[in-house]
């Protein structure tokens, strides 16, 4: 079953933290990658830029709106995933107690699964759904 990690930092944090302290993090952060790949469980990851850099677009009752960031409403932004293939939730929690972003963010975890599906629906549930409408990498891992 597919889960998403989710880092989630502070907004300010990129913007304050020393350079080196950052390059630090960084390679903490695709050591922990490799280990995923090493056990099987990795199908994709990737670091997102600024928030400054960042758009929100919407659409309400035919009026668009695009707002640049960054969005000062924003506690915390999303710096990042990694796209994981677990046999279970608890496989996939267990999984991001080990990342090394726990220690100065939050890492959420989801499972993949379509937008209509009940949010109290259980791994058992979601097994061959999860599957359905999520992208053909994952499909294909989630077939293994």
């Amino acid at each position: 079953m597919a889960h998403m990690l989710l880092i989630l930092e502070e907004s300010q944090m990129r913007s304050s933290r020393p350079a080196g302290l950052a390059q630090e993090r960084y390679e903490q952060m695709m050591a922990y990658g490799d280990s995923l790949k090493a056990r099987g469980v990795y199908v994709a990851s990737d670091s997102l830029g600024s928030d400054s850099l960042g758009v929100r677009i919407s659409s309400r009752e035919g009026r668009r709106s695009v707002v640049d960031g960054p969005f000062a409403e924003a506690r915390e932004i999303v710096g990042g995933y990694f796209l994981l293939n677990c046999a279970t939730r608890e496989e996939a929690i267990a999984l991001a107690h080990e990342c090394p972003a726990c220690n100065w963010a939050t890492v959420e975890v989801r499972n993949v699964s379509p937008c209509y599906m009940d949010a109290a629906a259980d791994d058992a549930a979601l097994g061959d759904a999860a599957t359905t409408d999520a992208p053909a990498d994952v499909a294909r891992a989630n077939a293994a």
